[in-house]
C-alpha cells in the first residue's frame, strides 16, 4: 500500500520528550515500513523516520518558535496562522503523491482538508472528541472513518462514525524489566506526564507526602498549565521527599519508570488512553490509577497494578504494590499494547476502507 502519514507539526517524530500522539505516529509508521509498504509521512523536518519524510517546515513549531522567547498571546496567533497556512501545502502534497489511504493523526483539521486528498482517511483520535472543533467538524463530516483508541473514548460522542478502536501500541523492546528498587535515595513512586489539573498531580503530591514514600516526577508544563504548577505543585516540591525532574527524553523515561515502585495517576478527566500507563507496564512497573477513562481496559486490577475509587484507596495501594509480579505485568503489554499488533490493525482496516473506496468511484 501506500500510505501517508499526516501527523501534527508542534513536536518532531518521534518526540525528543514529550509527545503521545507523534510517539504513537511513528511507531505506526516504522513498522509500516519494516513490512514493506510505501510510507510518506508528512511531518516537521526535524522528525526521524525510515519512511519518505515529507518536510512541511523546517523544524517543528517548538523549535521554530521557542515559549521563553515570546508572550503567550502572540505565539498562539503565530501557531494558529501557521498550522493553517501549512495545511493548505499539505493538500496540495497529497493531491501529487495519488496515495492508496491517508492515515489522519492531526484531529479535526485533517478532517476539514480530506474532501481534497481524492483519497479514504482514517481518523485516529488521540485526544479527547468533545471539544468545539471537534464537535462541529463530525457534524460537517458524519460519515468520516473514526478510529477510537480506547471504547471510554466514545462515550463523549456515541454517535460518531466510529469504525474500530485500536488500542495505542509501543516497542516494548526499547523498555528495560526493572525490579523496581528505587534509586540510591530508596524506594520511589513515580508520575509521568503533563503537568496539569486533569492529570491530578496535586492530588498525588498530598498522598504522598502523608507516608514515608517519594516521590519522583518527570513532566511537561505548557502554558496554561504554568499558574496551576506555580500555585498547587511547585510549593510542594521540597526535592527530597518530592522531587521534580522536568521533562525527560526516553532513557530518562525508561530510568525512572524501571526503578518506580508503580506509577501513580489520578484522573479528573476522562483519560483516552494513556500511554505512559502501557510503558510503566512494560518496565514491569504496575500502575495505580483512578478507575476512569481508558483505565480500565489497559490496567488488569491486582495483577498489572490497582484501580481505585478515592485518594484513601490509593493511598492504602501504595503499600501492596510488591504484589504485583512484575514479568506477568510487562507479558501483557507484549500481548495486547506492541507496535506490532497496533499495526496488525490498521493495515486491516486500511486494506478494508481502500476496497470500499475503490468500488464506490
Amino acid at each position: 500500500m501506500k500510505i501517508v502519514q499526516l501527523v501534527p507539526w508542534t513536536e518532531p517524530v518521534p518526540p525528543k520528550k514529550y509527545g503521545g500522539t507523534e510517539l504513537v505516529a511513528y511507531n505506526i509508521t516504522e513498522e509500516l515500513v519494516k513490512q514493506g509498504h510505501e510510507v510518506y509521512l508528512i511531518a516537521s523536518g526535524d522528525s526521524t523516520t525510515s519512511a519518505k519524510l515529507i518536510p512541511i517546515a523546517e523544524k517543528s513549531f517548538r523549535e521554530l518558535y521557542p515559549r521563553e522567547s515570546y508572550p503567550e498571546k502572540e505565539l498562539k496567533e503565530i501557531e494558529v496562522y501557521w498550522k493553517w497556512r501549512k495545511f493548505v501545502d499539505t493538500a496540495k502534497i497529497i493531491q501529487e503523491l495519488k496515495p492508496d489511504i491517508v492515515h489522519n493523526h492531526f484531529s479535526w483539521r485533517g478532517v476539514l482538508f480530506s474532501p481534497l486528498y481524492n483519497a479514504p482517511v482514517m481518523t485516529t483520535m488521540h485526544g479527547p472528541v468533545n471539544v468545539y472543533q471537534e464537535q462541529q467538524t463530525f457534524k460537517d463530516f458524519p460519515q468520516g472513518n473514526y478510529v477510537s483508541i480506547s471504547n471510554n473514548q466514545r462515550k463523549a460522542n456515541p454517535d460518531l462514525n466510529w469504525i474500530k478502536t485500536v488500542y495505542n501500541g509501543i516497542d516494548v523492546s526499547r523498555f528495560d524489566l526493572g525490579e523496581g528498587r528505587g534509586d540510591e535515595k530508596g524506594e520511589y513512586f513515580a508520575f509521568l506526564g503533563r503537568v496539569s489539573p486533569e492529570k491530578g498531580l496535586a492530588e498525588i503530591i498530598q498522598i504522598v507526602k502523608k507516608t514515608k514514600y517519594r516521590l519522583k516526577i518527570a513532566a511537561k508544563i505548557d502554558f496554561v498549565d504554568t499558574e496551576y504548577f506555580e500555585t498547587k505543585i511547585k510549593p510542594l516540591i521540597d526535592g527530597k521527599q518530592i522531587e521534580f525532574l522536568g521533562e525527560v527524553d526516553h532513557a530518562g523515561k525508561n530510568e525512572l519508570l524501571k526503578n518506580a515502585k508503580a506509577t501513580l495517576i489520578w484522573l479528573n478527566w476522562e483519560e483516552p488512553f494513556g500511554l505512559v500507563v502501557t510503558e510503566s507496564m512494560a518496565t514491569g512497573t504496575p500502575v495505580i490509577a483512578t478507575r476512569r477513562g481508558s483505565m480500565p481496559e489497559l490496567i488488569v486490577d491486582s495483577k498489572t497494578g490497582f484501580l481505585v475509587d478515592s485518594l484513601d484507596d490509593m493511598q492504602k495501594k501504595l503499600d501492596e504494590v510488591n504484589l504485583i509480579d512484575r514479568k506477568t505485568t510487562r507479558e501483557h503489554v507484549v500481548k495486547n499494547f506492541s507496535k506490532e499488533k497496533m499495526v496488525e490493525e490498521y493495515v486491516a482496516l486500511a486494506e478494508k476502507l481502500i476496497h470500499t473506496y475503490k468500488n464506490d468511484q
